[in-house]
């Protein structure tokens, strides 16, 4: 299929038929035109597809729709049940005919549009997901499958559109989610290549290709990477203080230091770059420096990532052992990085220990013991279920290939 294809479909599928059941059974009972025989027999067929008795339920839909022909909430049941058994041109002929009787009847222009997706007539089943869209634009599913259908077509940007739609009218829905967050990545993708053909020297495709060697942790080739882009643009704001984030990842602190100390000569106004600056003169033992840096960044940026923790150990480099117990008992409730929390613990109770609160302090370093010994046995764990598959893997490639029968 093409790229834009995604799995869940199926299941998506299965999880909003029954809605549309219920839907189209309230109709039912409200239509004059159908005998109670009729109606009850529609009711009859509705639960047995509710129970996934597929066959009995396409012979009462059948059976209503021949004894009523401009029953259309009977039309288009038979067509849910003929897409369920796979019978897709059925299926697309008994929604057309529930849409010639309701041409607005609510799920049958997007059912029959998974129907035509189904069988990969993409261009028709793009007009039909339009269409419910257009007469219901309040339904997060029919945006879904818009988006879904652009995608299949390789038009990533008006699917990134469809799908930005559909979460804004279904926030947190996971399979929206899952499928806009395709949609956009193959914008950008897209986008990429596209600056990749305009100009292959530009320090901007070094900086993309930096990047992306940071997110896959290959910190030495980032930095190879953002030299180049800086050799091109040596005083394009931003480049230095990423640059300088590569060094520290790398353990180059002094390198690191110079280049978060040009990012703010190019940008005095580059928080992040004060931050890191003072991040680092704690790790280099200055408390009044770090303090400085950190509170000064604060200033601009408020809630940046482990301040607490890093103001706790400027405070007691600096000596006022209050204030670091201050920040760092806020750092163990409020950080969400576990090693960044086990190490407050620790300088928490070193803390309380200068402090005299020696009860305190021995809670704190129990409290980080604990938090070491569980990391080790999570490290311990993920290394079994590491050599686990490479066992496995090598069985796999040393098993003998099995005669063809």
């Amino acid at each position: 299929m093409c790229r834009g294809a995604a799995a869940p479909i199926n299941n998506l599928k299965a999880l909003c038929i029954p809605a549309l059941l219920t839907f189209s059974l309230a109709t039912s009972l409200l239509c004059s035109a159908q005998t109670e025989e009729q109606t009850a027999a529609f009711a009859q067929a509705t639960q047995a597809m509710r129970a996934g008795k597929l066959e009995e339920a396409g012979a009462g839909f059948a059976a209503v729709a021949k004894q009523a022909p401009t029953f259309a909430e009977a039309h288009f049941n038979l067509g849910l049940v003929r897409e369920e058994q796979g019978k897709y041109d059925d299926a697309v002929a008994s929604f057309q005919k529930a849409l010639a009787l309701k041409p607005r009847l609510h799920g049958a222009n997007l059912f029959l549009g998974m129907t035509q997706f189904q069988v990969n007539r993409l261009d028709e089943a793009l007009a039909s997901v339009k269409k419910e869209t257009a007469y219901y634009p309040k339904d997060a599913l029919a945006w879904m499958w818009l988006g879904v259908v652009y995608l299949a077509k390789e038009q990533p940007e008006p699917a990134a559109e469809a799908l930005d739609h559909a979460a804004k009218l279904k926030p947190g829905d996971p399979d929206i989610l899952y499928h806009r967050g395709r949609a956009h990545l193959l914008v950008s993708k897209d986008s990429y290549a596209e600056m990749f053909k305009v100009d292959p020297q530009s320090w901007r495709v070094h900086r993309v290709l930096a990047q992306a060697y940071a997110e896959a942790e290959r910190h030495t080739d980032a930095i190879a990477e953002y030299e180049a882009a800086i050799k091109l643009a040596p005083t394009q704001p931003g480049l230095h203080e990423e640059l300088g984030s590569e060094y520290r990842n790398a353990n180059k602190i002094p390198e690191a230091n110079q280049a978060f100390q040009r990012e703010l000569e190019i940008d005095p106004n580059n928080v992040l770059a004060r931050y890191k600056l003072g991040a680092i003169a704690v790790e280099q033992g200055d408390g009044a420096k770090a303090k400085q840096l950190i509170e000064g960044a604060l200033r601009e940026k408020p809630g940046l990532v482990h301040a607490d923790y890093n103001l706790g150990r400027a405070e007691m480099l600096s000596g006022d052992d209050a204030a670091a117990i201050e920040h760092l008992e806020r750092a163990t409730k409020t950080d969400t990085d576990p090693e960044v929390v086990e190490q407050a613990w620790y300088q928490l109770g070193t803390a309380y220990r200068r402090s005299h609160r020696l009860e305190d302090a021995r809670n704190a370093m129990q409290m980080f013991q604990k938090l070491k010994d569980q990391e080790a046995e999570r490290s311990q764990m993920r290394l079994k279920k590491y050599e686990a598959e490479q066992d496995t893997n090598r069985g796999n490639a040393t098993a003998p290939e099995q005669p063809n029968p």
